[in-house]
């Protein structure tokens, strides 16, 4: 099987390649990138006036599987991940039961083979049941092929087991996936800490609630020598922690999510739960230093933190409606809009923090067009402007407070080890 992808702009990070070239995929392979190849092909796409770049790699994805089906499953989970230029995912833990041992790992990695073409990795949670109090079985689900290891929805309290936890993902070779929150300081905060919450009588969660287990866990892997990488950071001091934490060394890498660079606390609309996520949306200079951040190359990633919940989850007041927005079918018109079209990143640094970065995170072999590679590509649209359509989402879910939103950029076609797994109507 032969696909042919035609005058495109082929932006390669792992070749530091940006030209006008076509791309010639065999049996699953990237077999040419070469300014015009003549032979056929068994299928063609034009891909004139678009990017071709390596498939998005999200590290941050909640696919609800098993336990919360009515949410999101594997299968609605990657239709959203293709239809958002995903090649490769990295499943949470905090499902039901808990991915803390083998078997939930093989159920999830069985499912996504046999009933998708995204590419699924689950990664493992690092205490049993999400307790904190005991560690998981970590290294059988290495063996069965967890890429990373993740309490996400809280931090491991307790610094002494997370540290046990960072000896052994470094003896295992894989990084620590970090949702940095102090429960203690949380207490019931559900808005960013400042006069918006105040003026609508909400329980604030202030920048220190991430700040102080950020340093904490930087520490611990500068112990430890444990790969550590940051979820979705949100406030102006991470960027200074990690800054400082790479300049000593640390082995640590971090990503930002679309909505906590594009909207600020200012933007919310008063009830409206689909602003409610944790992190919560921060002030315009935590948002500012963000960018910058990115810009600078001090974060690396650009990940989703894709949550799904019902209509019927989120339909409930600020103080009781479940954190957390969909992201996989808008983080590219996102990232490109806000940060590409507002002067932040190149193309190329796009295509390194949805994918190249994130392969290099959890050590696979992606994210990258050489010939011999994993034919994953996404051929993106720089130049197509629309309105963000949710009723539209593949996602079983619409929470989302991008829903209506004008936006730059749209992925025309995904294709995951040669074959075309999603492409856009027009075409």
């Amino acid at each position: 099987m032969t696909l042919l992808i035609r005058n495109g702009r082929v932006i390669d990070p792992a070749a530091d390649f940006d030209s006008a070239a076509d791309v010639l995929v065999e049996d699953g392979k990237i077999s040419k990138v070469m300014p015009k190849i003549e032979e056929t092909a068994d299928q063609q796409i034009n891909a004139e006036g678009c990017f071709v770049m390596p498939g998005f790699i999200d590290l941050h994805v909640h696919l609800r599987d098993p336990g919360f089906e009515r949410k999101e499953t594997v299968v609605t989970g990657a239709a959203a991940a293709a239809r958002g230029g995903y090649t490769t995912i990295v499943a949470m833990p905090n499902t039901k039961p808990v991915v803390d041992n083998a078997d939930v790992v093989n159920y999830v990695h069985n499912k996504a083979k046999n009933m998708t073409k995204v590419n699924i990795l689950q990664a493992g949670a690092i205490t049993k049941k999400m307790e904190g109090t005991q560690l998981a079985d970590i290294a059988r689900m290495v063996q069965a092929g967890s890429p990373a290891i993740s309490e996400d929805g809280k931090s491991v309290m307790n610094a002494y087991l997370l540290r046990e936890a960072m000896k052994l993902a470094q003896q295992l070779d894989i990084p620590i996936l970090s949702h940095c929150e102090d429960r203690n300081l949380l207490n019931g905060g559900v808005v960013n800490d400042d006069e918006n919450a105040r003026k609508n009588g909400l329980p604030g969660i202030s920048n220190s609630v991430e700040d102080v287990i950020a340093i904490r866990d930087v520490l611990l892997a500068e112990d430890t020598g444990a790969k550590l990488h940051l979820c979705h950071c949100s406030t102006k001091e991470s960027v200074e922690i990690i800054k400082i934490a790479k300049y000593k060394n640390v082995r640590i890498s971090a990503e930002v999510c679309p909505h906590h660079f594009t909207l600020t606390s200012d933007d919310m609309i008063q009830g409206d739960t689909n602003y409610k996520m944790n992190p919560p949306l921060r002030t315009k200079e935590d948002v500012e230093a963000l960018r910058q951040g990115l810009k600078d190359n001090v974060i690396d990633v650009i990940a989703t933190d894709h949550a799904p919940h019902t209509k019927d989850d989120k339909n409930d007041s600020m103080l009781r409606a479940p954190f957390g927005i969909i992201g996989l079918e808008t983080a590219a018109a996102l990232t490109y809009t806000e940060l590409v079209l507002g002067g932040y990143l190149t193309p190329m640094q796009m295509a390194e923090k949805m994918s190249r970065n994130p392969a290099r995170v959890i050590g696979i072999d992606k994210g990258s067009l050489e010939p011999g590679k994993t034919a994953d590509l996404v051929i993106f649209d720089p130049n197509k402007t629309y309105t963000i359509d949710a009723s539209k989402f593949a996602s079983k879910s619409r929470n989302t407070p991008f829903d209506g939103r004008k936006v730059t950029g749209a992925v025309r076609a995904t294709i995951a080890g040669g074959e075309i797994i999603y492409q856009a109507n027009e075409q």
